[in-house]
């Protein structure tokens, strides 16, 4: 297989450290074409440049992730606003609200918003996180209504509809394949093929058969084989499918 496009990674992380320049070198040899390494905040957003700069299949995105807001710089919108410039930069991201940590949630709620701002000023894509925020999330979705992407998408059909219906896509990951994972499924059953991307979320979330171990984008395999099935399509075809689908969204020619 290849043509493997992975929406949504994280190669900064440390889980990365002792192999990180051999594991990048040799994805396209996995069948992996293009990647976007999401920043939470402008530090990992430089390092994420650095890859996309090094790598000809790297893309990045800019943005303050709600846990990453501690020693947040008082000019923040305007740095992020200069990093955008850059000819890889896709997208304003990973943005949104968390609820499942002890965040003060007026901090996250004005930087939310101040993000997305500043993203329908420059006309940029989003790359949208919720964690158990769902009605706050969509509340500054319906607001707003920025173009983009609810990544690691774990919200319910019902919500799905709305999400779709703001013109919006989402990606899927590696819990589709987890046991017991009802929702996930129903969400892949209903999303419509064009409005469909897959990720990694690496290093985290690791599909069944590799589930608890480091993930990376040639797993991707794992997750488009079980969506391919719930689809009723074949697992090149759904891989051709979805990374179509992220390089219109980020805007990759």
């Amino acid at each position: 297989m290849d043509n493997i496009f992975d929406a949504h990674a994280h190669y900064d992380d440390d889980w990365f450290d002792e192999d990180r320049e051999e594991l990048l070198s040799t994805l396209p040899q996995k069948g992996v074409s293009g990647v976007v390494n999401a920043a939470v905040d402008l530090r990992t957003a430089e390092i994420a440049r650095s890859f996309a700069e090094k790598y000809e299949y790297m893309y990045f995105t800019v943005g303050f992730h709600p846990e990453n807001l501690d020693d947040m710089p008082s000019d923040y919108l305007e740095q992020i606003k200069e990093m955008l410039k850059h000819e890889k930069a896709v997208a304003l991201g990973e943005i949104g609200l968390d609820y499942h940590w002890d965040i003060e949630k007026e901090l996250q709620h004005r930087v939310f918003e101040e993000q997305l701002k500043l993203a329908k000023e420059l006309d940029v894509p989003v790359v949208i996180h919720d964690r158990e925020a769902h009605g706050d999330v969509m509340q500054y979705l319906r607001k707003y209504q920025p173009k983009g992407l609810m990544h690691c998408f774990s919200g319910s059909v019902e919500m799905l509809k709305e999400v779709l219906k703001l013109g919006l896509s989402i990606s899927l990951g590696g819990t589709v394949t987890f046991k017991n994972a009802r929702v996930p499924v129903e969400v892949a059953e209903f999303v419509p093929l064009d409005r469909l991307l897959l990720e990694t979320d690496a290093p985290y979330l690791s599909p069944v058969p590799n589930r608890g171990k480091r993930n990376d984008s040639s797993n991707i395999i794992y997750t488009a084989t079980k969506i391919a099935e719930i689809k009723g399509v074949s697992v090149q075809q759904l891989l051709d499918i979805t990374a179509e689908n992220a390089k219109r969204l980020y805007e990759i020619e």
